[in-house]
């Protein structure tokens, strides 16, 4: 059965961009490593030291449940051995890892065939993005190109009896995100059942039982997403749920066969995102089931029978996980689940078992099976199927970060608004220097999972670390998520002004020495910090960051364009575009007085790679002391083990300079 495991908001359609070759002058001492795939330009060779003390916490590995074997009694899943990640087959608990696919890129996508042992995946190269889609046979070891070799694909979703797949491409013309179905054992026939044109993204969802209607969904922004459904006899869809006079979200999970009716996540009528049903008859509206619950629905996955649904709420950063008993609507909380985050949910194929990947702040992603009973909301023993290599790291040792919640500029009703964090302190008294990590999206969330890059720099340079939740973020609600959109896009950089009043508040922290960091949209957010809290900031390390919004809308290409433009705003409009040249900390270079470490990836096809050659060239204009790395094999962040080697342990040398020891 379809899961929620796309993950619609997260999902963007990406396109490699025209590459630049690497900045370089008279004045820069450039090197290059990794067989001069990784370019440094002005970064001082990094110490033996750093390199065998940072070698622990490098080997630090990971699984991920990707699916169950056609038998029901193994399971498939993703680790890292070599240089990327690989799939690999688990035929009982804490058995052995059988390796099954060896390539020079990393995978994604895998989707089993229901009824047989076929699998697709997917897999780029070299960071673009640009998924091909490949027919599998985890038993021979052989793989088949399926798609076109140059469009981006993605989304697959098998029919029920495993003879077709649905899938969301830009064959027909490279921009759109069309949906296509094809029998993947003739490729050659594929054929296009819907087309995108309004710049919009479209995706599959679920075949109906009969397999005669295929439900999707259509992602327009964060804050509207809507259900449809289309007849593939007639070609007539039909739109349940969402649109232009229904601003909401509605992420479709699959039909309901008994009901003629549909399982969504919606937040019609709701602040927060709420499991829902609802009839397929005209003029319909979902029953929320799980209103009680006030946090988001995340993900859901409903039984093959169809008797039950297996669905995660993010409270408050923490993943809960629950079963739904569908012909009673009642839900029981999976009270086994440790603290953490739970992903990958799925039910074993005859529904006795469900398969996830756990993640707790002190133990890495890994592969476990919740055994189920023999009616809805019944279950057993939680059992642990991987156990991944730590590096020899004692990681019960590790520290667990603490929720707290800070007054920002503004308030809600009398009082100020709080912003929440999580905040990682080292043992002792401090004062300890602070490394601020701002996430990505920008509709991201930090939640408390598994990381061994903060641990590290906690135990190596004694640093706390804080990880904010500014507005815009998701899990807090729509309206939260709402409050930096347009003309607001500065606000969320005042809430890390307030984070910095915040750490002068507290004794353990030590305010002179306050550092950020932060990736894609949170590498603007950390220009953006730079230009505004020069005089209270030590250092700044920007990842694939947007230097100037018009310039990123203006270099990101027609599919991915639009959808960004619902959040940073239109910069066709003159008084948009005025704000986004204002704003951009390209236009305000000036006013930064810090050192930055950029780290970039030539073939990124989400923030080009000109977006940090014309940031480095205009703070190195104005003398400032830059360190920048690019990555010619890597895209949007670096997958492959030997630049990431390097990028960590140059991030620690550039700490160690300007935030620790200055």
């Amino acid at each position: 059965m379809t899961s929620w495991r796309c993950s619609w908001r997260n999902f963007v359609p990406l396109v490699a961009l025209l590459a630049l070759p690497a900045l370089a002058t008279a004045e820069v001492e450039r090197r290059a490593l990794n067989n001069g795939n990784l370019i440094l330009e002005d970064i001082p060779e990094i110490p033996q030291a750093i390199v065998d003390g940072l070698n622990r916490y490098q080997n630090v590995r990971s699984a991920s449940f990707q699916s169950w074997t056609a038998d029901g009694k193994g399971i498939y899943i993703s680790t890292v051995f070599r240089d990327v990640n690989a799939l690999h087959r688990v035929d009982m608990p804490m058995g052995a890892r059988r390796q099954i696919t060896f390539y020079d890129e990393p995978l994604a996508g895998v989707s089993r065939q229901p009824g047989g042992r076929n699998m697709l995946f997917l897999r780029d190269t070299g960071g673009s993005e640009f998924n091909q889609v490949f027919l599998f046979d985890p038993e021979t070891g052989s793989a088949e190109l399926v798609t076109d070799g140059q469009s981006r694909n993605g989304a697959t979703v098998w029919d029920r009896s495993g003879s077709r797949v649905a899938y969301q491409s830009t064959r027909r013309n490279g921009a759109s995100n069309d949906i296509w179905i094809m029998d993947p054992e003739e490729p050659s026939r594929a054929e296009i059942i819907l087309e995108s044109t309004d710049g919009s993204l479209w995706g599959p969802t679920e075949f109906s039982r009969a397999g005669s209607k295929l439900l999707m969904m259509n992602y327009v922004a964060i804050s509207d997403s809507r259900a449809h459904v289309v007849d593939l006899d007639t070609g007539s869809v039909q739109i349940v749920a969402g649109g232009p006079g229904n601003l909401s979200v509605n992420y479709p999970i699959g039909f309901d066969d008994d009901n003629d009716g549909i399982w969504l996540i919606t937040d019609q009528g709701a602040e927060f995102e709420g499991l829902a049903w609802q009839s397929s008859a005209p003029g319909s509206v979902p029953q929320i089931i799980t209103a009680e619950i006030p946090w988001n629905i995340t993900d859901a996955i409903i039984s093959h029978d169809r008797r039950q649904i297996a669905f995660v709420a993010n409270a408050d950063g923490r993943s809960e996980l629950y079963l739904l008993d569908t012909k009673t609507r009642k839900y029981r909380r999976v009270e086994s689940i440790p603290t953490g985050l739970v992903a990958d949910v799925m039910f074993s194929p005859d529904d006795s078992r469900l398969g996830m990947t756990l993640n707790t702040a002190q133990t890495p992603s890994d592969a476990f099976v919740l055994e189920l009973g023999k009616e809805p909301l019944a279950y057993g023993e939680l059992t642990r199927w991987t156990e991944s290599e730590v590096g020899g790291l004692d990681t019960t040792a590790f520290r667990m970060p603490e929720l707290v919640h800070y007054p920002t500029f503004d308030k809600v009703g009398d009082a100020a608004r709080e912003i929440p964090a999580w905040v990682y302190k080292p043992r002792g008294t401090g004062p300890h220097p602070v490394i601020i990590a701002i996430h990505g999206g920008p509709e991201g969330q930090s939640r408390p999972a598994f990381n061994n890059t903060y641990q590290m720099w906690i135990d190596k340079l004694g640093a706390a670390v804080i990880l904010p939740n500014v507005r815009g973020s998701t899990g807090y609600g729509k309206t939260y998520t709402g409050l930096d959109n347009g003309f607001r896009r500065e606000d969320s950089v005042r809430d890390i002004g307030a984070l910095l009043d915040w750490i002068a508040t507290q004794p353990d922290l030590d305010e002179s020495r306050v550092a950020v960091f932060g990736g894609s949209y949170g590498g603007y957010m950390v220009l953006a910090s730079a230009v505004h809290y020069s005089d209270r900031l030590k250092a700044v390390v920007d990842i694939v960051g947007i230097s100037n919004f018009v310039t990123f809308l203006e270099n990101t290409q027609d599919y991915r364009r639009d959808l960004r433009r619902a959040e940073y705003g239109d910069e066709r409009d003159p008084a948009m575009r005025e704000h986004l040249q204002r704003i951009s900390p390209f236009n305000n270079v000036g006013r930064i007085d810090v050192p930055m470490f950029i780290v970039q990836g030539e073939n990124d096809p989400r923030v080009p790679v000109t977006e940090s050659l014309q940031m480095v060239e205009a703070l190195r204009a104005d003398g400032h002391t830059v360190w920048f790395m690019n990555a010619m094999n890597e895209g949007h962040g670096y997958r492959k083990r030997e630049n990431i080697d390097v990028y960590q342990q140059a991030t620690v040398l550039f700490f160690q300079q300007h935030l620790v020891d200055d």
